[in-house]
């Protein structure tokens, strides 16, 4: 028998309790071959950014501390890489891919047990397999409310704290999630005086909780976590829309005049719908509001295909006047029906919306569609043809962002049709965040903008208008120093980001002394601390899937046309742009001429 085996037998008879999940779902993200052995492992939308297939030694599922603390142990004398799983995997990185592939993936999906609420002392300690959707439900039946949250809550708590997901306000504490925890425990390797195993258990004021907060998964393994709520409370919510000619002057404003703010941009459209959200005193009586986002619930699958064949028909064709009506189609519908508030939680009857924070404050109703997708699902289910997509999602200084908002204003004037795939996916979200305590957290007050726009099936296929999605990432990125989320992204936004955290050291500092042999580590994660080089794939076509910055055509597509080129407004960008123009492009292009010439006869 190989090393590879015998070390998998040893952990399976070791712990003989964990083959009774050895199977897997239809949905399940860990698949493997034997038992528990030769897996793969994805993310929910079924690929990474670089396309790889991450493989495994083998798979356990812990249902206890105990458990999780003699499977550190014994991978951790054995040598083996090893990773944690969450029960949905929603990071886009692969930040899931232990090294190699005699790794070990150990899955948070049974930690899911809400161990003790103290009312009095308003906290709340879970397992890390614990979802967002069970931590409110659980929290709200004893009258208590995690106060921000991601709008998604198909996340668990464990994820969350690994990339530093949020909510929007720039009140209080701010949004990020991690900021609320005031105790974690994590399970790390030890020395073989340690039995091979170490477990922290940190609290308020431990310096280690600062790393350990936000953590990327290279720290341990987290047990539990114990949360600081507030009183359960209500919230009124109106969605307005306005042009968007004052955006970036109003955006500070905005933000701090309403706690739970937020901003839907739809810039193709000269548009952006603001969140007036806030607190307001206890009323049993009309609150009865419910948030169901409607892109989080399920759809049928036919019509996800169908949708998805109509962008690669647009797509494969220029047809960018086609992309425009399918976004107004969108955002005239999602508008029409409140994005899926409801007053009663049944009906829409108009604004304001008056409901329980548990209510209203995250969703995910497609999660409860049949795993195999069959007949609905999720749009984005990998099962499915339905949506497939790039996500760029980075924070923006609050001082800087009028000023970017500017600059892609300037080239949607330049280019008018480019956006409208991004108002396809509901435009770009905005929400808020703040200074954090946490070594990887935010660095200060900022608007994090959220984009979601097409991705090629194809990955030497660049996509419509892929010079101005690429000028907007770098814009970010590098003229403004935006900080990348940590779930998101493609490769370049992850290009030394380390070195735009002040206490990147310090972090750094605190993984080697948790996991001095980077059993926790991969060549991912070491690639995006700065510890290794290649974080920037360099090979043709590569700038077309973020994978890197382009430097020569090579890298974009010259066979369709596509060429590197300086960026339109941030000079310093370098692009993949369409340069030989068909009849479909010649034809856009003299219709946005037109549009440009009748607007300025109109005013």
């Amino acid at each position: 028998m190989s090393s590879l085996g015998q070390k998998i037998l040893r952990l399976n008879s070791l712990f003989l309790l964990l083959l009774l999940v050895a199977h897997c779902t239809p949905d399940d993200l860990i698949t493997c071959t034997t038992g528990n052995s030769n897996c793969t492992i994805t993310n929910a939308y079924g690929t990474f950014p670089d396309r790889s297939i991450c493989r495994a030694g083998g798979a356990v599922y812990p249902t206890t501390e105990e458990e999780l603390k003699a499977i550190v142990a014994t991978a951790t004398r054995s040598g083996l890489k090893m990773k944690v799983a969450t029960r949905s995997s929603h990071s886009i990185p692969k930040l899931v891919c232990p090294g190699g592939e005699d790794g070990l993936l150990i899955s948070t999906e049974h930690l899911n047990k809400v161990l003790k609420i103290d009312t009095a002392a308003m906290t709340m300690t879970v397992q890390s397999g614990v979802t967002l959707r069970d931590l409110i439900s659980e929290a709200a039946e004893a009258k208590l409310a995690l106060p921000y949250t991601p709008y998604w809550w198909g996340l668990t708590v464990g994820g969350m704290l690994g990339t530093g997901a949020h909510g929007s306000t720039l009140w209080g504490k701010g949004s990020s999630v991690h900021d609320y925890v005031i105790g974690l425990t994590i399970v790390s390797p030890g020395t073989d005086v340690d039995g091979f195993v170490k477990v922290r258990r940190l609290k308020e004021g431990d310096e280690e909780l600062n790393a350990a907060k936000v953590s990327l998964g290279v720290l341990g393994v987290i047990s539990q976590v114990t949360f600081k709520l507030e009183p359960l409370f209500e919230r009124s919510i109106t969605f307005l829309t306005k042009d968007d000619s004052n955006l970036g002057d109003e955006v500070i404003s905005f933000g701090r005049k309403h706690e739970f703010a937020d901003i839907t941009w739809y810039p193709s459209q000269e548009k952006a719908v603001y969140r007036l959200d806030n607190r307001v005193s206890n009323n049993s009586i009309s609150a009865k509001g419910l948030y169901d986002f409607i892109p989080f619930r399920s759809s049928p699958s036919v019509e996800l295909a169908l949708a998805r064949v109509t962008e690669e028909n647009q797509e494969s064709s220029h047809d960018a006047d086609g992309k425009c009506i399918s976004a107004k189609l969108v955002t005239a519908f999602l508008t029409s029906t409140a994005y899926g508030l409801t007053n009663n939680g049944i009906l829409f009857t108009g604004y304001p919306v008056i409901g329980s924070q548990h209510k209203v404050q995250s969703s995910g109703s497609c999660l409860d569609s049949p795993t195999d997708a069959s007949i609905t699902a999720c749009a984005w289910h990998p099962n499915i043809k339905g949506e497939f997509f790039h996500q760029t999602t980075f924070s923006v200084a609050l001082s800087s962002a009028n000023s970017f908002i500017k600059d892609v204003q300037s080239l949607v004037k330049l280019k008018p049709k480019a956006l409208c795939g991004v108002e396809r996916y509901n435009g770009i979200l905005m929400r808020y965040v703040t200074a954090s305590s946490a070594y990887l957290g935010k660095e200060g007050d900022a608007i994090d903008f959220e984009i979601t726009y097409y991705r090629s099936k194809d990955p030497l296929t660049p996509r419509l208008y892929e010079d101005i999605f690429e000028e907007i990432e770098q814009l970010a990125m590098f003229k403004y120093g935006a900080l990348p989320h940590w779930g998101k992204n493609r490769n370049v936004a992850f290009e030394g980001v380390l070195n735009k955290y002040k206490n990147g050291q310090k972090f750094l500092k605190v993984k080697n002394a948790y996991d001095p042999l980077g059993l926790f580590s991969s060549e991912w994660t070491d690639q995006v601390l700065g510890l290794k080089d290649g974080i920037s794939i360099v090979k043709e076509g590569c700038a077309l899937e973020g994978l890197c910055r382009c430097t020569e055509d090579a890298h974009c597509a010259p066979s369709e046309d596509y060429y590197c080129r300086p960026g339109k407004v941030y000079s310093d960008a370098r692009v993949c742009t369409r340069l030989n123009s068909n009849g479909n492009l010649l034809k856009e292009i003299a219709t946005e001429d037109v549009d440009e010439k009748l607007s300025v006869q109109l005013a």
